[in-house]
């Protein structure tokens, strides 16, 4: 089992930044790509980035160039850095862990709002 805990939401003004912490815990192998999901108000839930365990890296359009997601293997940790951040931004954000065996692992989520 693999438990995932995400820090870092919260309350941001357009054009602001915040970094997202996940902390994956329970097994140190066999964890394949760590990412980020988001979910708003009445929609879907839907990837924002991966990564690999090699590094290779996954974007959703609407986050190029302003997001950037890292990983660090030692620690298990995925982090994401969300610059110039907009009001659609906002959603719940939630760590995802895809192991080898294919078993997906969600964090709880955090709040990010993106406001003036």
């Amino acid at each position: 089992q693999v438990q995932l805990v995400e820090s870092g939401g919260g309350l941001v003004q357009p054009g602001g930044s915040l970094r997202l912490t996940c902390v994956a815990s329970g097994r140190s192998f066999g964890l394949k790509t760590m990412g980020w999901y988001r979910q708003a108000p009445g929609e879907e839930r839907e990837l924002v980035a991966d990564i690999s365990s090699g590094g290779s890296t996954n974007y959703a359009d609407s986050v190029k160039g302003r997001f950037t997601i890292s990983r660090d293997n030692a620690k298990i940790v995925v982090y994401l850095t969300m610059n110039s951040l907009k009001p659609e931004d906002t959603a719940v954000y939630y760590c995802n862990v895809l192991d080898v065996y294919d078993n997906d692992y969600w964090g709880q989520g955090t709040q990010v709002t993106v406001s003036s």
